[in-house]
């Protein structure tokens, strides 16, 4: 993704926000030090307070640990301020970071800003036109995407009783909320998927997300099955190599099942 945002031209700063545990955070440094990315990335490593703990913390509905000193939050943050990342003291100073960043790149006139379009005129108020007798009515919420006036709510100029007959459905009301248009059918079931697959935000959400994904483009069954599984590592809590590892030293060593199981249970894993 780093590097779609490095390729678009729309793109003027990127913003990292990682965590403990994996090294995909020095993949981004050495992209940097190559001159593969060149643009100011802003960046902050979550989980510095582990060091606080006197016991090794978890984090993350993932379990997110640092294996290692590099793993670790503390030396992550070191490393992408090395490398030339525009990286804050403490996560509370992020804010203050990405105003100074911003505001250092529109003097050099690298961001160029646009104006904000005309705020619509707001009604006069309730309490106040209805001493005067003018309306009957109170006030109503209106944005650039829903709309309160009138005998019935809209979505992005579609009335919500069309919005039933017509059975959008979540996808349809999504794609009009969000995208600010009617999306074909197609489409708002995509979204509906989405949501179905994520719904339980777990282990498996991204290994069933790419498995449908792979398949929807046309890929062969194994292909997709593969994209999903390859996914689940220890990463997303799935840990598919580590036990592999673990019952393959098992079988190796002779041990039975049973005092394999009793081992693995006093040892927390």
């Amino acid at each position: 993704h780093f590097l779609r945002y490095q390729d678009d031209s729309g793109a003027k700063v990127l913003l990292l926000l990682g965590e403990v545990g994996g090294m995909d955070e020095y993949d981004l440094v050495e992209a940097v030090k190559s001159g593969r990315i060149t643009k100011p990335i802003i960046a902050w490593c979550v989980g510095t307070c582990a060091s606080c703990f006197a016991t090794e913390v978890q984090f993350g509905h993932a379990g997110a640990q640092a294996r290692g000193d590099m793993e670790t939050a503390a030396a992550k943050n070191k490393a992408m301020k090395e490398a030339g990342f525009h990286v804050p003291d403490s996560f509370d100073k992020l804010p203050e970071m990405i105003s100074k960043v911003y505001a250092q790149l529109v003097e050099e006139g690298v961001i160029v800003e646009t104006p904000e379009g005309e705020t619509p005129q707001v009604p006069m108020d309730y309490t106040w036109a209805k001493k005067l007798g003018m309306v009957r009515k109170p006030a109503n919420f209106i944005s650039s995407i829903a709309d309160d006036r009138g005998e019935e709510l809209k979505y992005c100029g579609v009335t919500i009783s069309d919005v039933f007959a017509q059975e959008m459905g979540i996808g349809g009301v999504l794609s009009l909320l969000w995208f600010r248009r009617q999306l074909p059918p197609s489409c708002t079931k995509f979204i509906e998927m989405i949501l179905c697959v994520t719904a339980d935000h777990g282990p498996a959400v991204s290994g069933a997300h790419n498995t449908i994904v792979t398949a929807r483009a046309g890929k062969d069954l194994v292909s997709a099955l593969c994209s999903g599984l390859l996914t689940i590592g220890p990463r997303f809590g799935g840990a598919l190599d580590d036990a592999a590892k673990m019952f393959a030293g098992a079988h190796d060593s002779g041990i039975s099942p049973k005092d394999f199981i009793e081992k693995m249970k006093k040892t927390n894993q």
